[in-house]
């Protein structure tokens, strides 16, 4: 029997507060004075749901979104924008790609740059091409990456001062994850003491609580059940590892 379960729509993001968090971080740039730092950092955890929060943020703003891979290089970063505004086939120098990006985005000022794992850029030496852009184009553009990437920041000449808001990604609590299992499965209601060891088990990190979650709505709808508390789950909880073969039975 394959449980039919009721999830949110592809593309939504549940309204947690690091949803929120995001969304405001991109706001305030765009709505900073013309002369102040266009540059904004939103750091923190895997799994806390830094990603999530962007896209949600750039379906609220309609920026540009792009997420660094451990491969790219500047060429490819380049081309990554360049997609992510329209223009599917990068030709030229770097210069040349650099300077369309800019030429498009100084034509809607408005129009945020977001920027995910871009720790990575430091990593690769490829950041100061990201503060040239943001500079020359002065667009609001986000900066989003693990926990330490503020203090990468701060080893990197010309960029500490460039920084005008900054936010940390927080574990979930338990309102958040009330929010989550409304969001992701609305047939089913699951008692606080269950959220709350699953937000517990799961250190507040967005990925393991929908996992957990995932498992609970699993065994609840194979059992026909609209309601379930701590004492009637008999599943796993997400913790970072994956279950034996005993656990997993």
């Amino acid at each position: 029997m394959t449980a039919n379960l009721q999830t949110v729509n592809a593309g939504e993001a549940a309204p947690i507060k690091n949803v929120a968090a995001c969304l405001s971080l991109v706001r305030a740039l765009q709505n900073r004075h013309p002369l102040q730092p266009n540059l904004g950092v939103f750091a923190g955890f895997s799994g806390y749901g830094k990603s999530v929060a962007a896209l949600y943020a750039q379906n609220k703003t309609d920026a540009a979104y792009v997420e660094v891979s451990d491969t790219w290089t500047r060429k490819k970063l380049l081309s990554s924008i360049l997609s992510e505004l329209g223009q599917h086939r990068a030709n030229g120098t770097l210069s040349d790609m650099e300077d369309e990006i800019i030429g498009i985005l100084a034509r809607d000022p408005k129009r945020p740059l977001l920027i995910d794992e871009a720790d990575k850029l430091v990593d690769k030496n490829m950041i100061e091409l990201v503060r040239m852009i943001a500079k020359k184009s002065n667009v609001p553009v986000l900066l989003i990456g693990e926990e330490l990437f503020p203090k990468k920041l701060e080893h990197v000449d010309r960029f500490r001062d460039l920084v005008l808001v900054m936010g940390y990604a927080q574990p979930c609590d338990l309102d958040d994850t009330r929010t989550l299992a409304k969001a992701f499965y609305p047939s089913i209601h699951i008692a606080d003491e269950l959220l709350d060891l699953a937000r517990s088990k799961g250190e507040g990190r967005v990925r393991r609580i929908g996992n957990t979650l995932h498992s609970i709505a699993g065994f609840a709808m194979l059992r026909g059940m609209s309601d379930i508390n701590l004492n009637q789950y008999e599943g796993l909880f997400s913790e970072g590892k994956l279950p034996s073969r005993r656990e997993a039975a």
